[in-house]
């Protein structure tokens, strides 16, 4: 029988989320005791710093795919091989450039962190590196084929490694904590499961979907096609690593690795409640170049954005609702006393970032109609006022003020001037949705304000207490959600699947 790959890629992207998220939360807090405050800043700056060459994709990635989906619906199958050959020489170029700049890095440790950091910390800091660049210019040439799995829509197996991998680095991980390893053999892990992961989907791409590589004279205007619009996705890049990598860096140079550390877990929070949204609007962009290159209305697409905005809203506003509510009292009993600053640093990403999350589906609208030019200007100018700001309150409110300047670049770029824009240039039907969103959000927000009242009687200092309210919480706000807040579509997204196991599993008599 034919596998639904959107369908099931969709499902299975949640499975890999919760699971992911079930895994880190279990196993972060022995991982941060194991490591202490300091050794983990540690490794969170130096992965925060050469982050930064990770930019060096260049947007290649999403122009794979991109390319890779408008070939194959138009049936050109050799330009598909040798666009795939071109990248793997541009990819191999890239490795090369990592390394010289990652070398430039290493040899600059001691200039860039010899006022915060102690003479163990940079010589930790050197090997780090080290292995981090090692990690990149390996993998760079063959990342190609990632994108050619997501291309070829083949969302199963890719989820399915995805699987494998968030099982087992964290037993492994478990294992080298015992013996003694900290940061070092995190990311040495790291570096062993990327390179397999990127061999495992090589070994895929020639055996199983079986494309073929073709190494053929360079087409410089072909080129210079995807070099448009692979500029302002690459744009993206540097705006991503300016919002969520900068305040480690910002920190690290200014306060020191244990403000970095509280950051860090605050990031990596944020990390877990983005993963939510883009679980679903991230398998369509096939979809939508498709949908774009048929010449499809734009109100079919914009129902599609309003569609997937509501399902999107349904995840994250329980999510939001019950961080808002527990989260202090979670993060005390599951990160420890010394990351007190870490709630109200997640709570100032978590609040506007709700709105882009449950509209990205609009980025991938964006890229495909190849107009992507707008967004990266307008986020590259929001990042470096929020790179700014955060140098300007990080004296006085470290990790707090750094969290400030990335939620006044959300309020004003993410959601006031890229609701206007997709409104007056993408012809998306903003009104309706946020009509759409409004109905949705009164019942999560009557509860919560009730919710809060209750608790501010009682004691949650004990992971008891607190589970036993997270599921009150819960029992309450899952039915009264299905109730008011619901269409019928949305709940038959639930139900229907639940009654036809239902009836698989119900004997025959």
């Amino acid at each position: 029988m034919q596998v639904n790959q959107l369908k099931v890629g969709a499902i299975l992207s949640y499975v890999v989320i919760g699971l992911s998220n079930i895994v880190g939360l279990l196993y972060t807090p022995y991982m941060l005791r194991m490591m202490g405050q300091s050794e983990y800043g540690l490794y969170s700056l130096v992965a925060s710093v050469v982050a930064y060459l990770t930019i060096l994709d260049l947007g290649f990635g999403n122009t794979i795919i991109r390319y890779t989906a408008k070939f194959r619906s138009e049936g050109k199958i050799e330009e598909q091989y040798s666009m795939f050959g071109m990248f793997v020489v541009l990819y191999s170029l890239i490795g090369l450039v990592v390394l010289i700049l990652g070398m430039g890095l290493y040899f600059n440790i001691d200039t860039l962190y010899g006022d915060t950091l102690t003479p163990e910390e940079l010589e930790k800091v050197h090997i780090l590196v080290l292995l981090m660049v090692f990690n990149l210019v390996f993998t760079f040439p063959v990342s190609i084929f990632g994108s050619i799995v997501t291309a070829y829509e083949k969302f199963v197996f890719q989820k399915v490694v995805q699987i494998a991998r968030i099982i087992l680095n964290p037993l492994i991980m478990i294992i080298l904590l015992e013996m003694g390893y900290r940061a070092i053999g995190m990311v040495v892990l790291i570096t062993i499961f990327n390179v397999a992961t990127q061999l495992i989907n090589l070994w895929y791409c020639r055996n199983k979907i079986k494309i073929k590589i073709r190494f053929k004279k360079f087409d410089w205007s072909f080129f210079k096609e995807l070099a448009g619009y692979s500029f302002f996705i690459f744009l993206n890049a540097i705006i991503d690593r300016l919002y969520w990598s900068s305040g480690q860096l910002v920190l690290g140079a200014n306060v020191g690795t244990a403000a970095v550390a509280m950051f860090a877990v605050a990031i990596q929070l944020e990390q877990m409640y983005m993963g939510f949204s883009t679980a679903i609007s991230g398998v369509f962009l096939p979809k939508v170049t498709a949908m774009v290159s048929q010449s499809k209305s734009n109100k079919e697409i914009s129902d599609l954005f309003i569609r997937t905005g509501r399902i999107q809203f349904i995840v994250m506003a329980f999510i939001l609702a019950g961080f808002i509510l527990f989260g202090r009292q979670f993060i005390y009993l599951w990160a420890g006393a010394d990351y007190t600053d870490t709630y109200v640093i997640t709570l100032l990403m978590f609040i506007p970032l709700t709105i882009p999350l449950i509209q990205n589906l609009g980025i991938t609208i964006l890229q495909a109609r190849n107009r992507l030019k707008f967004r990266a200007v307008l986020y590259l100018c929001i990042a470096i006022f929020s790179v700014v700001m955060q140098l300007l309150l990080v004296d006085t409110y470290g990790g707090i003020g750094c969290g400030i300047a990335i939620c006044s670049g959300l309020v004003l770029g993410h959601i006031i001037i890229m609701n206007i824009y997709y409104f007056k240039r993408q012809d998306i039907d903003i009104p309706k949705f946020w009509k759409e969103i409004g109905k949705m959000a009164i019942s999560p927000a009557l509860l919560g304000l009730l919710t809060y009242w209750v608790i501010s009687q009682v004691d949650l200092d004990t992971p008891i207490n607190l589970a036993i309210a997270i599921c009150t919480f819960s029992v309450i706000y899952i039915p009264i959600f299905w109730m008011t807040s619901m269409n019928n579509y949305e709940r038959d997204l639930l139900y229907k699947p639940v009654k036809s196991l239902v009836t698989r599993l119900k004997p025959t008599s």
